[in-house]
């Protein structure tokens, strides 16, 4: 491995991503990538056939898991680790989600970054030869994110329109050192945590916009690269306002990314047609999008390489309530057709 810059490694080998299933509700069903998902909620309410939004999370991890692991023809003692993440408090979501699997659970939060977090240390681990295969899984759900965050859906608040709305989805990924796909990561680049001063925690996109800006020029500094080197720069949950200020943060810092700035949350949901106001968020947001979308346009050859840069407002209920600002956060991982 190489060490490069302040932020970033480049792997002397690629870590392979070998398969990925995916889990989405039914809103998310109703996007554009609606026929993508490996598998949609049958319940119009994304219960999950549990009784409680956090069972129904937790589910959704299960599930990701499950079918990550057929589609690649593994078990779970196959896996050296897991690592896997939510917007809950405690990451309760996560343990009641891969209980049952017996996998060493590293637990993280790096709120809505938390895809980007897992992929960059689960590639470490098998890079450095610490494992052979390991799990990466993330989820959210709208409706516990909301009871976790803002406020009960029975209270029936109004969101401004720069809101995102929360994703209900998972996705799990496998890792491996042993060649058995045509997409790897082959490199990573680590987010600094960056505070501009909002405090308003509607509006995460433009609170996580200077921490992707902060990446992504690190990503390019450190590699010696422009963004022509990469067939797409995707963020994982600014939305509409959010890859605006995006955009205005880059060419302050002279760089142009043209159409190659693409955002997760404007790709899982139709902004025309679907009421989710700014776009979506949430660690389901990013990692669906990739699993279904993202992998496949690498896989296929339309893309060789693109640079995924998930986002995390880092933010809780306690915070903003003694009215602190939301710093953001945002982790890049470079994944390749190899």
């Amino acid at each position: 491995m190489a060490v490069l810059g302040k932020c970033s490694i480049q792997y002397d080998n690629p870590v392979y991503v070998v398969g990925s299933g995916s889990v989405v509700g039914q809103m998310e069903a109703q996007g554009p990538l609606g026929t993508l998902f490996d598998e949609v909620s049958e319940d119009k309410d994304d219960m999950f056939g549990e009784d409680t939004w956090e069972k129904a999370e937790s589910m959704l991890q299960q599930k990701a898991i499950e079918l990550t692991l057929k589609k690649t023809g593994m078990k779970p003692e196959d896996m050296r680790y897991l690592f896997a993440g939510d917007l809950l408090g405690q990451s309760i979501a996560s343990s009641f989600g891969v209980l049952n699997f017996h996998i060493p659970l590293f637990g993280l939060y790096g709120a809505c970054s938390t895809c980007g977090e897992s992929l960059s240390l689960g590639s470490m681990a098998v890079a450095a030869g610490f494992a052979e295969h390991c799990m990466c899984v993330t989820s959210s759900h709208y409706a516990s994110a909301q009871k976790e965050f803002r406020f009960p859906l029975t209270y029936g608040g109004q969101r401004p329109l720069y809101a995102s709305w929360t994703v209900t989805g998972s996705a799990g990924f496998v890792l491996s050192s042993v060649k058995k796909a045509k997409t790897a990561i082959t490199g990573i680049t680590t987010g600094k945590i960056v505070d501009f001063g909002i405090k308003d925690s509607f509006n995460m996109g433009c609170a996580m916009a200077p921490a992707a800006c902060d990446t992504i020029v690190s990503n390019l500094q450190d590699f010696g690269r422009s963004p022509q080197d990469y067939d797409a720069i995707v963020t994982g949950d600014l939305g509409e306002f959010g890859r605006e200020a995006l955009i205005e943060l880059l060419k302050e810092r002279k760089i142009d990314a043209g159409d190659k700035l693409l955002d997760c949350g404007m790709l899982i949901y139709d902004l025309n047609k679907q009421d989710v106001h700014a776009g979506g968020s949430g660690c389901g947001c990013s990692a669906t999008v990739l699993s279904a979308y993202l992998l496949k346009q690498l896989g296929n050859g339309i893309w060789k390489r693109i640079l995924f840069v998930p986002t995390g407002a880092l933010l809780n209920k306690i915070s903003f309530n003694e009215g602190q600002n939301v710093p953001g956060i945002a982790h890049g991982v470079v994944i390749e057709n190899v």
